[in-house]
């Protein structure tokens, strides 16, 4: 009897179940979308009771659609967004929504935190100090919302939320706790200061197990629901950016996972935690023996999406009455500009910044305008503009890892051989591109193979990964690229210095 393995990624804007034969290949995949609900400025939030729903479909129907029965099931287990906070009373019924990454409202508590203790809290946790970080939303809502602070039983996130549906009790993997900006990352506990700081006790927080705990006894209305045995193994798993290099089979030295989806990360795997006297990078668990290190940008296919709207109606309107590609015909619009878009520079900063920033009042910008430059010159600055804010991020990592052999990429970006090549270019370093769309969901699933002991090690992924695409970068581009980094870092510190003044001026006539 065939047996299959099934990676479930709650992610931001949907839940994801992949089916994976022991190959590695996908045999089947359903995702359930939701809103991001903003109910009041700079509020990020989602309903948790519709992603469980979410992660029961999408499981259900993965498994329909493949036409298995529970006995074909013999693993589960789960990736998460980081960053997500919930309140919930002694009864388990949540007072506050899923407040996300996104959400924006502790920034007046992040920059105090900034100014006194939060460097030496961030040295022993690994999360930089910012609003996406449930320790300063904490200090918000006791703050801001001191009755609902008051009243909570226990503090979560979104997958401790739907394991507590499945189990009835709350756990927390090392990796989600290690993004929380509470858990000491040293000790792998909760850490006193931080605690202190936000002034919750140990009690109120979940039972922190390793990312390779194992659960064998779901609820059995719950596992019916999901279409499975209430006793098939089900593994915690880890954050989505930590499987992410898993399933890209970065977790060897010398190898860095970039990836681009709505937001954009660079990550690398050492072998115990870092931190920078700066505070600039992350370092989240994978396992008691992996870290991984890296940046997280907001800015990702979002910017790009959003160049879509603003600039590519024409190639949109083309593609759906051709049935053709989007991203070709975006490249072919804007393949005649040279690399350095004539010195028309893009900061990508629509949505404030996390690395390599850290400014949640970053602004947008195109500078460096002439009269020779054109749609085309704009388009191709913006995807510039990505890649080079994130090679940023990885200026800011290099201290720590030295220059990368090569750099594997995930994410809807893979799609376009010009973004690919742009990447290779201005990192220096060949890019190879995963099979495997979902990374975060094939790393699920090879993180619980590990922890069921079919593999001895996290090395053993790799015969199961491979690799579709492979830019070299070319030497002409790359010299442009030395060329145009410094500068675009230099002028971007100058247009830093302006964006609390713009800010203020912004939000007094919305």
């Amino acid at each position: 009897m065939n047996t299959y393995s099934i990676g479930i990624d709650i992610g931001t804007t949907s839940t994801k179940a992949v089916i994976f034969s022991d190959a590695g290949e996908t045999i089947q995949e359903f995702s359930v979308a939701y809103p991001l609900l903003t109910p009041e400025p700079k509020a990020a939030e989602q309903d948790p009771d519709e992603i469980v729903q979410a992660v029961k479909i999408s499981v259900q129907t993965a498994i329909q659609l493949a036409k298995l029965k529970p006995e074909n099931i013999k693993l589960l287990s789960f990736s998460a967004a980081m960053h997500s906070l919930i309140a919930v009373d002694e009864m388990g019924t949540p007072l506050t929504a899923s407040i996300t990454w996104a959400d924006q409202r502790s920034e007046a508590q992040a920059q105090q935190l900034k100014e006194t203790n939060g460097q030496a809290i961030y040295e022993k946790t690994g999360t930089p100090i910012h609003p996406m970080a449930p320790l300063s939303k904490l200090i918000w809502l006791r703050e801001e919302k001191t009755e609902i602070f008051n009243k909570a039983a226990k503090f979560i996130g979104i997958k401790e939320y739907v394991f507590h549906e499945l189990f009835g009790e709350y756990v927390v993997d090392y990796s989600i706790a290690s993004a929380t900006g509470l858990f000491n990352i040293h000790t792998l506990d909760w850490d006193d200061e931080a605690l202190a700081t936000t002034q919750i006790t140990v009690q109120q927080l979940p039972r922190v197990v390793p990312t390779t705990e194992v659960f064998t006894n779901m609820k059995a209305e719950m596992a019916a629901e999901l279409g499975i045995a209430s006793e098939t193994p089900v593994v915690i798993g880890a954050n989505d950016g930590c499987l992410a290099n898993l399933g890209v089979n970065a977790i060897e030295p010398g190898v860095v996972a970039l990836t681009i989806g709505t937001s954009g990360a660079i990550r690398t795997v050492t072998d115990k935690p870092i931190t920078d006297p700066e505070g600039r990078i992350f370092c989240y668990a994978l396992t008691e023996n992996h870290w991984v290190v890296g940046g997280p940008v907001n800015n990702g296919g979002m910017i790009y999406n959003w160049m879509i709207e603003e600039f590519g109606g024409v190639e949109a309107a083309t593609a759906k009455e051709t049935d053709g590609n989007l991203y070709d015909l975006i490249a072919e619009q804007i393949s005649s500009v040279k690399p350095g878009s004539e010195g028309l520079l893009f900061y990508p900063y629509l949505s404030g910044e996390r690395a390599p920033l850290w400014n949640a009042n970053a602004k947008g910008s195109f500078y460096g305008f002439a009269l020779p430059h054109k749609k085309a010159h704009m388009m191709h600055a913006v995807l510039e503009g990505i890649n080079l804010n994130l090679h940023l991020v990885y200026q800011a990592l290099e201290p720590f890892i030295g220059k990368p052999d090569k750099i594997h990429g995930s994410g809807g970006f893979a799609q376009s051989n010009l973004w690919r090549q742009m990447l290779a270019d201005i990192f220096d370093t060949e890019l190879h591109i995963s099979q495997t769309v979902e990374s975060s969901a094939l790393g699920a699933v090879l993180l619980g193979r590990y922890a069921l002991g079919e593999m001895k090690t996290l090395k053993e992924a790799a015969q199961i990964i491979g690799t579709s695409e492979i830019n070299q970068p070319i030497s002409e581009n790359v010299a442009i690229y030395e060329k145009l980094i410094p500068l675009y870092k230099k002028i971007g510190g100058i247009l830093e210095a302006g964006y609390e003044d713009i800010t203020a001026f912004q939000q007094e006539y919305n």
